[in-house]
């Protein structure tokens, strides 16, 4: 499966750092980001979090909650999260589950060979779960800008 703009959000369940269920049900009536990494404290990932982590006071100010997720366990998002000053929820699916469930975990080209991994992407959700931008190509150094522009904001 792809995630695609207009669909809903397909089901899902995963904690975040803290071992709190997020699920489709958290995101009720409200307006969603989630950016999609592959690791904590790798460079790209860490510009593209801290990017993001940069603009989240706007994103919230313009009413969207904001997450992270990566297949990293959650006791490693908290060191990741202490370490940068992370303010928003990472979530964690180590098992790749979802990821693989949304289409977002598989074969790719990194440094030139064929790897199985995860595709950096970002969803934005409406109150609704409604997938309003997929945004397949992120760009990891202005991340927080590159969805401020698709949002207008």
């Amino acid at each position: 499966m792809s995630l695609q703009t207009g669909q809903k959000l397909p089901d899902f369940e995963l904690k975040d750092e803290n071992g709190t269920t997020i699920s489709n049900q958290t995101f009720v009536g409200q307006k969603v980001i989630i950016s999609i990494y592959a690791q904590d404290d790798t460079p790209s990932c860490t510009k593209q979090v801290c990017s993001l982590n940069e603009d989240v006071t706007l994103f919230e100010k313009a009413g969207y909650k904001v997450y992270g997720l990566s297949p990293d366990a959650e006791k490693k998002h908290q060191k990741f999260k202490g370490k940068y000053n992370i303010t928003y929820p990472l979530l964690s699916d180590p098992e790749r589950e979802v990821l693989k469930s949304w289409g977002l975990f598989g074969p790719k080209k990194f440094m030139g060979k064929e790897v199985t991994g995860v595709y950096r992407s970002a969803i934005v959700l409406d109150e609704n779960g409604i997938i309003t931008h997929f945004i397949d190509k992120v760009v990891t150094a202005t991340h927080g800008q590159q969805l401020k522009e698709i949002l207008g904001l």
